[in-house]
């Protein structure tokens, strides 16, 4: 069995576990006595749109908003694409055809919001006093800082129009079900996107203490925003979401199991360390290459042969001019120098939604001779890491793993595969 086809098989398994017409199936809501109106959003969405068309069997109109590149044809919806990670002025003219979608709804009125990772930056809507530019200064900050996805999602809700369940009161008087696909830590649906028909607990002055806890540097007309009292958001008590429904509807933990149990059915033991990993990229790979060192020569936690399976958000920390990158391909590059010249690993780090980061790629492979090869190109592997330019460091090698857009997006996926010596 060739090693790195097997974990490709593995990945695919994960994705396949978060399918859109799979998940969709057996939550879908019952039909209202007035319109169905979708809204999709996020990196899958296109496809979440059209899987749930083919499945309600009804008419439906709407909107479908994804990143460029990740567009499927849908029957009815008209699918719009903007840009991802830092959003653009097509991004604001798609959100504001979210809002037109939903305007001058009744209560006989349903609206389906399809929602994915990959939302909160395709549907720039800055408040009143903020322009697209202001938006887009907010999200190369976060990206930059380090900072956990909760705790970027936390400010982002507090500088939109849209987020933090502002969309679905923008809905009222209709019902709003939101089905959700996870890509964040814990599967909490508010968080998703962050959270544009759900909404969070979390206030603007958590926002403010996250803020100033984590030294995140903000431009000053967004921090003079969030200091006011018109960016907080509407709280889950609100009565204008009383006839709303949520449903996480695919995640990290059951792709990770889905994963695991073509593990078992190929021989081997699985081992699924946590769906909700996050920190540092290098750091998290440095931890995973401790634990697979201590299988490999001690047979502890786990015994050979096995396959050690994690999910979850890591984030890289930016410096003023960083090369190539994206969080696998940075975790594997700290992977590999914890395991440089043992036998018998293999290990693919990627992202479930086929890109990681803003490359091509989804991720890696890597192996006990990774850092090897890099130096038999006339390469440093340690100059890759200070110029933090890991995807540079793996396409060095050919060792890229780039299966394209996905269709879903429920996160990081890690598998590292320990054989018999």
């Amino acid at each position: 069995m060739d090693d790195r086809a097997f974990l490709t098989g593995l990945f695919e398994t994960a994705v396949a576990a978060a399918d859109p017409k799979r998940a969709l199936a057996p939550v879908l809501p019952e039909k209202p006595k007035g319109r169905t109106v979708v809204v999709a959003l996020g990196k899958g969405a296109a496809q979440l749109a059209a899987a749930f068309e083919e499945l309600w069997e009804a008419p439906v109109d709407g909107v479908v908003v994804t990143r460029y590149g990740y567009a499927a044809p849908c029957r009815h919806l008209p699918v719009l694409e903007a840009a991802h990670p830092v959003p653009d002025a097509a991004g604001e003219k798609a959100a504001q055809a979210v809002f037109d979608a939903v305007e001058g709804l009744t209560e006989d009125d349903l609206v389906v919001a399809l929602v994915c990772g990959g939302g909160s930056a395709l549907l720039p809507a800055p408040p009143e006093g903020l322009t697209l530019e202001d938006e887009q200064a907010l999200n190369k900050a976060l990206l930059a800082s380090g900072a956990p996805i909760g705790v970027m999602n936390a400010i982002r809700k507090h500088v939109s129009r849209i987020k933090g369940g502002r969309l679905a009161a923008a809905c009222a008087p209709a019902r709003v079900v939101s089905l959700v696909v996870s890509d964040v830590l814990g599967d909490d649906p508010a968080q998703v996107a962050s959270g544009p028909t759900v909404p969070d607990a979390v206030t603007r002055e958590h926002a403010l203490a996250l803020i100033r806890a984590r030294g995140i540097r903000l431009p000053e007309r967004i921090m003079a925003h969030i200091e006011g009292e018109g960016a907080s958001a509407p709280l889950p008590d609100d009565p204008v979401f009383a006839r709303n429904e949520v449903s996480v509807i695919a995640s990290a933990r059951l792709s990770l199991e889905a994963a695991a149990e073509r593990v078992r059915a190929a021989g081997f033991e699985a081992a699924i360390l946590s769906d909700a990993i996050e920190g540092e990229a290098a750091d998290v790979g440095a931890v995973h290459a401790a634990i697979t060192r201590e299988v490999v020569l001690r047979d502890r936690p786990f015994t050979k042969p096995v396959v050690i399976l994690s999910g979850g958000e890591t984030t890289v920390t930016l410096g003023d001019t960083p090369g190539r990158g994206g969080r696998n391909t940075a975790f594997l590059l700290g992977f590999a120098e914890g395991i440089e010249g043992l036998e018998g690993i293999t290990a693919l780090a990627a992202d479930t939604d086929g890109i990681d980061g803003s490359e091509d790629n989804a991720g890696a492979f890597a192996d006990g001779g990774t850092l090897a090869r890099i130096r038999e190109k006339g390469q440093d592997p340690r100059r890759f890491v200070q110029d933090q330019d890991p995807y540079g460091a793996f396409d060095t090698i050919g060792d890229i793993f780039a299966p394209g857009p996905t269709g879903t997006n429920v996160n990081d996926f890690r598998a590292i595969l320990v054989r018999e010596a």
